[in-house]
Parts: structure tokens; C-alpha cells; sequence
């Protein structure tokens, strides 16, 4: 008897040994074996297996081959990725495909080397290569048609004036769209042809004028949208939106992405973006990749007034109908960008560039962060907020903690965290904030801003580790277009630390390879709440993968973008880069 439970003992150990691949689908018809040559489940650091089961688009079993055909006996084994490694689908939680689809169709001069979806273009690395590029679109195009032109940074560029264009053409309007999306500046003949007078400035944000009152042709955050809306034939002519958004398509399936969520939707309009994603993204196996859509506040509350909260439950649940699958997240901005110095920083302020001697704008001030998410946060909606420089990270997690005290447990992302203070991460993760960040702010940026923020404070631009460490969840995206829809490479960034001018920026702020891994995986899941559906490879989850020629965990991070990518799995459906 002593034998038999002994006996018994042994068979439990080696049962629970299998962990995943325990027989929670006796019913093996139908099933899926696919072995690796190894599998980064994300379910724990050193965690990998070698095979996994699929049915019915989800996740039966993980661990060896021989396990799972013990456990699945009817299941057919498919050997295609037995030289490759699986990994959870890459996520891209925060891109802007409408807005990419739009700028990738539009004349570019970008501030240094731009992927595209044809190809990489040539940075313009200077002021005179600046505005001499614009000179020369402007004298390529029809008499009258105006130029709008994508790509310009003022701290590559210098600043830009209403005179600069001026000189270039006094007939041509001409409307030049900074690499931040978030700010455009216009010659006289692109105001004349708006419309736009001293007055625009009563009305919305953003719009500066000079010591007598006039225009001086930048117009920015609340106000940008007069700008697309008066070059609304330009912008959002539907032949450009649809063969930018083919392409921006083509960048994430190249990209090994599975998943991406598009972090603003409404701001063109309802009917305009759900047209254009109608058109050009269909569903997950046309298109190659999920979509997923989170509504802006301002968006919502524009279209749907006091009926508001109830159109975005309507809008999550599909009982009002959209383009692709609604999260039940809304977007909400504190400040501006952290590109065009509009980000709110803590006094002093900016020292030197465009915004020299302010300290940025507020989109929501303080007091007002709290009323504008509670309607939301009380009908149990998630709350992902653009929140870049140091000031605006303290009104955001001050409004947290207010939110917090009411007992919700609500999903919080903080969206870009450009800048934080030691503080401001230590109570990040007190309370539980997930923050996902802008993954090319240290790269392009980190050095070119140590003079406008100055020291200490610049050593703190997206501290990623410091984060991680805290206890706060760490995800990483690309805000596409601003930067490419990669997460590999994203990801890498924060594992060397590298700047584009070959430096090494606050190395103790780097990510593990593994912690990077999983900021593009599980923690980009978990950013969007999408964490019990997609991020790991576990029994039970959807059956999202991209498969790599090599395991990343086993490349050193600097050659991450360099892995190949042989395609992804969506739902269980091979969807190799050829097919």
C-alpha cells in the first residue's frame, strides 16, 4: 500500500511538473501541436518551452512536444516553426494609424532618418537643408495648390516663422506639420486662405500672436484641429488616407505585430476615421493584425455631449457600432508634447528653444483632470492619459490618487512619460499606475533636451527602469508615426540606453532584456487591459504569436531589430510575410 500512494505521489509530481500542459481539453480533434526551437512564454523569466497546442484560436497546452502528444493524442503536429522561436504577439499599444495613414501621404522632411512605408527617408539634419527642401516641394507643385508639408522640428531646425515661409512663397499657402503632430505653422497665404484672425485665439488653445496682436502662424494642440479642418482637402483626401493607411499596414506586419490600438480615436470624426479603417482594415485575418480603438475625451464629448459616458459603453460593448473592436478605455491629455516643448514642466520652465521662459501648456489643468475622467471611472471604464513633463506627471498622479480613494480598482495608463521626477516614480507605483511609454523620447531626444530642461531634471526623461523597479507596470510603444511601429526595436532602445548621436543615456535606467520583452508583450497587454486575452503564452488565451528567426533573450540588445520575422500567428492561423 506504502508503494501504491508512493507510486501515486510520483505520477501527481510529474503531472504538475507539465504545468500548462495539464489535460483541461481531454477532446484532442481539431487540435494543434506546433513545435520550436524554443518558446518565451512570458509567464516568468526563464520560463520556455518548446511546443504548443492551438484550438479553436486559443492556447490548449504549453511545454514539450512529447507532452503534449501524450496529453492530445488526435492532434496533428505541424513541424513549420520547428527552427524558429514563438514569442506572445508583439503589441503596439499606442499608435495613431488615421494620423499616420494621413502623414505618410504627405510631402516629408523629416529631422533625421524616418521609416516609411517605403522605406527609410533621409533626415534633413539642419536649417538651411530644411527650409531649401520646402523651397523646392513648394516649386514642384500646381500655381495655387497649397503645400502641406510633414516633418519639421524645431530643435533640429530651428525655429520657424511666419516670415520664413513668407520668403519662400507670398502666393503658395504653405502648411508645415511638426514631426509632433501637435503643431503647424502657417505663411500668410495659408491664414488668408483659413480664414484664421487674431480671433481663432478666443476660441481655442494654441494659437500665438505677436507683441501687436497678429498671427504669428503657429497654431497648436486644441487649435491644430482649425488647421486640419480648413485643409481638409488636403489632409484627409480619402486617396491619401488610403494608400498611407495600406502602408502603415504593412509597416506592422513586417514589424511582427499582432495587435495595435489606436490611442485617439474620434479626433478626425466618427464617420471619417470608420470610414477610412472600413476601407483599409476589414478584420484581423484580411489585414494581418488586430485593431483596436480607444475614443479621446474630447472626441466623445464633441459628438455625443451629455450622452457621453453611456455612447462609449455603448461603443465597448458594440451595441453602437464602429469600425473595429472598442476598448473600454477612454484617452484623456494633461499637457502637450514633449517634441514641440509644449509638455508642462515645473518652474523654471523651459531655458532655451521655442518655448523659452514658459513652462509649457496644460490641455487639462489640474483641478480639472478629476471631474473630466469620474463619470468615466465610475461606470468602470479604463483610463489611459497623455501625461509627458514633470508637472503634468504630479497633477496625474495627484488625480490618481483621488480616483484611487474611492476604492476603484480601475486600470490607469499613463500614456508617453516623458519626464518624471525620483518622486513621481516612487508614487507611480503606489498606486498601481501602469505607465506606457514613448519608446524614442531617449533616443532622438534625450540629448538634444539637456539644455531646455537642464540638471537634474533631464537625467529623468522616461526612467524606465527606475519604474519598473517601483512596482509600476512598464509598457513601451511607438506612437506611429512619430516613430516606427517596431516593438523590437522600441524595446531594444531601453535596453542600450542609446541615443542617436551614439551615446549611452542614464544606463541605470535600462530595462532587463526580459523586462523589455515583456514591455511589449504582457505589460503592453495589461496597458490596454488586454491582459487576460493576449501578452502570454498560456493555456487559454487567444493563440498570438510572432515568430522570430532567433530568441531575443539570446541576442544581445543592440541587434534585436536586426532578428528576422518570419510572420505571426493570429488565432491559431499562420500568416507568414508572404502570404
Amino acid at each position: 500500500m506504502r508503494h501504491i500512494i508512493t507510486g501515486l505521489a510520483m505520477l501527481l509530481a510529474v503531472a504538475c511538473s507539465r504545468g500548462a500542459t495539464e489535460k483541461h481539453h481531454p477532446e484532442s480533434e481539431g487540435a494543434v501541436i506546433y513545435p520550436a526551437a524554443s518558446i518565451v512564454t512570458m509567464t516568468g523569466e526563464g520560463t520556455v518551452a518548446t511546443a504548443v497546442a492551438v484550438k479553436n484560436g486559443r492556447i490548449v497546452g504549453v511545454g514539450s512536444e512529447a507532452d503534449l502528444v501524450e496529453d492530445l493524442p488526435k492532434a496533428e503536429v505541424d513541424r513549420t516553426f520547428e527552427g524558429l522561436t514563438l514569442v506572445p504577439g508583439l503589441i503596439d499599444p499606442h499608435v495613431h494609424v488615421m494620423l499616420g495613414a494621413l502623414q505618410y501621404a504627405l510631402p516629408l522632411t523629416p529631422p533625421w532618418p524616418m521609416a516609411t512605408p517605403d522605406g527609410m527617408r533621409m533626415g534633413i539634419g539642419t536649417r538651411e537643408g530644411f527650409l531649401s527642401e520646402v523651397a523646392a516641394i513648394s516649386a514642384s507643385m500646381p500655381p495655387g495648390q497649397p503645400a502641406v508639408i510633414y516633418g519639421y522640428h524645431n530643435l533640429v531646425h530651428g525655429d520657424l516663422t511666419r516670415a520664413d515661409l513668407d520668403a519662400i512663397s507670398a502666393e503658395r499657402p504653405i502648411v508645415i506639420w511638426h514631426y509632433s503632430s501637435h503643431d503647424f505653422y502657417l505663411n500668410s497665404a495659408a491664414i488668408k486662405r483659413a480664414g484664421f484672425t487674431p480671433a481663432l485665439a478666443e476660441k481655442f488653445h494654441g494659437v500665438d500672436l505677436d507683441a501687436k496682436g497678429e498671427l504669428t502662424g503657429r497654431i497648436y494642440e486644441d487649435a491644430a484641429f482649425a488647421v486640419v479642418q480648413a485643409y481638409a482637402d488636403v489632409i484627409l483626401a480619402p486617396e491619401n488616407a488610403s494608400a498611407g493607411f495600406h502602408g502603415f499596414s504593412r509597416m506592422l506586419r513586417h514589424a511582427g505585430v499582432t495587435t495595435t490600438v489606436e490611442m485617439g480615436y474620434g479626433l478626425f470624426g466618427y464617420e471619417l476615421e470608420d470610414a477610412n479603417i472600413r476601407n483599409n482594415w476589414v478584420d484581423p485575418q484580411t489585414s494581418g493584425y488586430n485593431l483596436y480603438l480607444v475614443p479621446e475625451f474630447r472626441a466623445l464629448a464633441r459628438t455625443y455631449g451629455e450622452g457621453r459616458v453611456q455612447a462609449m459603453l455603448d461603443l465597448a460593448t458594440g451595441a453602437r457600432g464602429a469600425a473595429a473592436p472598442v476598448l473600454p478605455r477612454v484617452k484623456f491629455f494633461t499637457d502637450g508634447a514633449f517634441y514641440s516643448q509644449t509638455m508642462r514642466l515645473s518652474p523654471p520652465g523651459y531655458l532655451t528653444g521655442q518655448s523659452e521662459g514658459t513652462e509649457g501648456l496644460w490641455v487639462l489643468k489640474p483641478e480639472q483632470i478629476v471631474p473630466a475622467i469620474q463619470p468615466y471611472w465610475d461606470a468602470g471604464l479604463g483610463v489611459n492619459i497623455h501625461s509627458n513633463g514633470d508637472a503634468a506627471q504630479g497633477a496625474t498622479l495627484a488625480a490618481l490618487k483621488t480616483l484611487r480613494e474611492g476604492g476603484a480598482g480601475n486600470s490607469f495608463t499613463i500614456e508617453h512619460g516623458g519626464l518624471f521626477s525620483p518622486e513621481q516614480v516612487a508614487e507611480a507605483g503606489r498606486l498601481k499606475a501602469n505607465v506606457s511609454a514613448a519608446s524614442h523620447y531617449v533616443y532622438y531626444m534625450a540629448e538634444p533636451y539637456a539644455d531646455p530642461l537642464g540638471q537634474p531634471r533631464a537625467q529623468w526623461i522616461t526612467p524606465l527602469g527606475a519604474l519598473k523597479k517601483a512596482g509600476a507596470v512598464v509598457a513601451v510603444h511607438s506612437d506611429a508615426p512619430l516613430a516606427p511601429p517596431e516593438p523590437l526595436r522600441a524595446a531594444s532602445v531601453h535596453i542600450t540606453q542609446a541615443t542617436k548621436e551614439g551615446g549611452v543615456y542614464e544606463a541605470e535606467m535600462a530595462l532587463s532584456p526580459y523586462q523589455a520583452l515583456e514591455s511589449v508583450t504582457l505589460d503592453a497587454a495589461k496597458a490596454v487591459g488586454l491582459d487576460r486575452e493576449i501578452g502570454s503564452i498560456e493555456v487559454g488565451k487567444r493563440a498570438d504569436f510572432t515568430v522570430l528567426g532567433a530568441n531575443p533573450l539570446t541576442v544581445a540588445g543592440e541587434n534585436w531589430t536586426g532578428i528576422p520575422v518570419w510572420g505571426v500567428v493570429l488565432s491559431g492561423e499562420k500568416r507568414p510575410l508572404d502570404d
